[in-house]
């Protein structure tokens, strides 16, 4: 379980994708591409919580660290996550320090926090693990906080500074729409932003994340100091591929 956090927090290049299908076998390919992680989407995927145990069961076959997203930065969601035994959870939406510190603290089992205990569930082999899970999980699980307002920017250093937060993540849609400048990822004031998370996080010990959309931006990110960088989504790629294979058929009508 711990593997992802300690090689994160060594900012090493930790190579992702997201999983917005729904789908095991999608998630299974995703594990078997060779990523370091993948993410499977509550916020916006289209999956519930039966269809996450069913990716995450396809994941645990591969070599990648399944994480998951929850909807929303509440306690209920964590535990209800976590108890299925993924590496880690990215919570969308935070904004301040505290509701960084509200994340970690639903993350892990008290004292250090407000996770709720319970034994016969997945995450510790359910009941013939739980006592080395319940020992290792406050300091293996990763904790991802999602940075998508320029406010939230502007208070990353407060952010970056809470014990437990692993990484912050950038969320460049969310992120530019909060900014006034939709999609517009070129533009100085959105690099102005990557900029600062970057130098802030690596200050901080702590690793810059964010998702693109096109292979041609890894470079921009790794000389802004980004080091867990996720690329693409299942669904993303199925629809560029199906798109290109119409095409490639209408061209002869």
């Amino acid at each position: 379980m711990n593997w992802i956090r300690q090689r994160v927090l060594a900012r090493e290049l930790m190579a992702g994708t997201w999983l917005n299908l729904g789908s095991s076998l999608t998630a299974e390919i995703a594990g078997r591409a060779g990523f370091d992680w993948v993410v499977v989407d509550l916020e916006h995927g289209a999956g519930d919580h039966e269809s996450l145990l069913h990716q995450l069961h396809a994941i645990s076959g591969t070599a990648a660290a399944p994480l998951v997203r929850i909807a929303w930065n509440e306690a209920p969601r964590f535990k209800r996550v976590l108890d299925l035994g993924p590496a880690g959870v990215v919570v969308p939406y935070v904004t301040t320090a505290d509701e960084a510190r509200q994340a970690v603290a639903a993350v892990r089992y008290p004292p250090a926090g407000i996770r709720g205990v319970a034994s016969v569930n997945r995450a510790g082999g359910f009941g013939r693990e739980f006592q080395s899970y319940f020992r290792e999980a406050n300091e293996g699980l990763l904790t991802v906080v999602q940075v998508e307002t320029e406010a939230t920017v502007g208070r990353i250093e407060e952010i970056a500074a809470v014990d437990g937060v692993d990484v912050c993540f950038i969320g460049p849609m969310d992120l530019s729409v909060s900014m006034g400048i939709p999609l517009q990822y070129e533009h100085e004031r959105f690099v102005a932003a990557l900029r600062r998370v970057g130098r802030v996080c690596r200050d901080a010990g702590k690793a810059a994340g964010i998702l693109l959309s096109r292979p041609e931006q890894i470079e921009g990110v790794l000389e802004k100091g980004f080091t867990f960088i996720g690329l693409g989504s299942d669904g993303g790629v199925l629809m560029d591929g199906m798109v290109k294979m119409a095409d490639a058929l209408r061209a002869h009508k």
